[in-house]
């Protein structure tokens, strides 16, 4: 195993940089790599393998080989590995913290931190849940057992984007091992250090060949891996576009797939809501301290039209004293975009934002031009408003710090505009009529919806969207049966 020091900061591990295939640490068939930048800076932090259908082949061999023994291991068993992972990476959460702030951009205190320490918690709940796998005994003659029993897939091909990359890693591998299976998993290019880190702990505790890691390009690596003929289950999270994809290829195979799309998620605030705690919650919803690079972020404002000049200013000041600066400063909360791509990406909709008319930027445009965060990708929160929920902005997932505020008067028309999406992933309803805020939250139709409050998901309540958002769920026990296991009907004549 491979590992280094970052250049650019002492203090960061940057840990493996290379393939996890059956156990060892390998650079890869085609001998091409991929440089990681650091998009605070844009400098190159390292290399990683560009991982081709060769190296796909041998880690699904791989995988296929550990599966026979690893999934008629006890489930207890494999609990007990994933609950010494958790502890395992408990123990170093801020080497990972670190290393995630360095490779992603996020800030450690507001994302990066809480990001690893939560990856612990995943592999833990899950852990804990080996034993749950049960079946079910039916009715029958005296003569006659029937019952169920909750068999692994196979090997799972598992996809992970950039935005939170060892999280969503960690919500995949976790609950496909508990259940039985075994696991090649492809890293995003843009962010592969902190999900190597993980495969680097649980190589520490896992027989060979049951986690495999491959790094690569999408429509590579990627690709090889969706379309593998040994590859039992998909699971994917990253854009529509590319599930649109997952879901031909799984056709084609005749596969199980779940898939966690894109977004466009609502955020409503009623009059009775016009307060700090309110602001700093619908600024959560927006994940500005993640740069909005979510794709639960509540982009689409819908302000009560009683309070939507008095709510706009209060945001802005909100929003306008977040610091913005150097992912691994403590007093930073908001840090970069992920790449030269995806920055442009999200400056041309702030300039057509500017340029168009009857949309009109109430905070934030523009990055500098000068300065220290001109060195990295470093973008403002910024706020547009507009009587249309028709415009571009308010439309396209933008995967970006820009918000799009939109007046409204009654109920129908909001819930109208609030559903006008082919997208329904997550949504926000805030109100002091609790009652009133949990009706509206039951007519959006989104797969997660919150009320008087914008954090994250909880781990144990099944997470997921509805539309071209996603098929399936995470993060729960739930979407581990569901998601993970076959369910076997088993029928026994008794008699003699």
């Amino acid at each position: 195993m491979q590992e280094n020091k970052s250049k650019a900061n002492s203090l960061v591990n940057l840990g493996p940089n290379q393939l996890l295939i059956n156990g060892n640490w390998e650079q890869g068939c085609g001998g091409e790599v991929i440089a990681v930048e650091c998009p605070a800076n844009k400098k190159i932090i390292c290399s990683v393998p560009r991982g081709n259908s060769e190296d796909v082949d041998k880690a699904v061999n791989a995988a296929e080989s550990a599966f026979s023994s690893w999934s008629r291991m006890p489930a207890s068993d494999r609990g007990r590995f994933l609950l010494r992972i958790a502890d395992a990476i408990e123990s170093r959460a801020e080497e990972l913290a670190r290393l995630v702030a360095h490779e992603t951009g996020n800030a450690i205190r507001t994302q990066s931190r809480p990001e690893a320490y939560g990856c612990a918690a995943i592999f833990r709940y899950f852990g804990g849940l080996s034993n749950e796998l049960k079946g079910t005994t039916y009715p029958a003659p005296d003569d006659v057992l029937c019952y169920t029993r909750r068999e692994p897939l196979g090997v799972v091909a598992a996809i992970v984007p950039w935005n939170a990359p060892v999280s969503l890693a960690s919500a995949k591998i976790a609950p496909a091992l508990c259940a039985g299976n075994t696991v090649v998993l492809k890293p995003a290019e843009d962010a592969p250090l902190g999900v190597l880190w993980i495969a680097s702990i649980c190589s520490q505790f896992l027989p060979p060949g049951v986690l495999n890691v491959v790094t690569g390009i999408g429509p590579e690596c990627g690709s090889a891996l969706v379309n593998h003929p040994k590859v039992r289950k998909v699971s994917f999270t990253g854009s529509t576009a590319v599930g649109k994809g997952i879901i031909r290829a799984a056709a084609e195979g005749v596969i199980p797939f779940s898939l966690e799309l894109g977004g466009k998620s609502p955020t409503i605030v009623f009059e009775d809501s016009d307060n700090p705690r309110v602001v700093e919650g619908v600024a959560l919803a927006m994940r500005f301290t993640r740069q909005s690079q979510s794709c639960t972020a509540g982009s689409r404002l819908f302000l009560h039209e009683k309070i939507f000049d008095s709510f706009l200013e209060k945001l802005t000041s909100y929003v306008n004293s977040l610091v913005i600066g150097d992912p691994l400063e403590e007093l930073t909360d908001t840090g970069t975009i992920i790449n030269k791509k995806q920055f442009n990406r999200v400056c041309e909709y702030i300039k057509e934002g500017k340029e168009t008319p009857n949309v009109h930027l109430i905070t934030g445009g523009l990055p500098p031009s000068t300065g220290s965060l001109s060195q990295g990708y470093f973008l403002q929160p910024t706020v547009f408003s507009c009587n249309s929920n028709d415009w571009k902005l308010a439309r396209e997932e933008i995967f970006g710090p820009v918000l799009m505020a939109i007046p409204w008067r009654n109920e129908d028309d909001v819930i109208r505009m609030a559903n006008d999406t082919h997208f329904g992933l997550a949504g926000f309803v805030f109100s002091k009529d609790t009652g009133r805020a949990i009706r509206i939250a039951h007519q959006l139709d989104a797969g997660w919806v919150q009320v008087n409050q914008g954090k994250g998901q909880s781990i144990g309540q099944p997470y997921g969207g509805f539309k071209q958002s996603g098929i399936g769920k995470e993060f729960s026990l739930d979407s581990m049966i569901d998601s993970y296991s076959r369910l076997k009907s088993v029928t026994v004549n008794l008699g003699s």
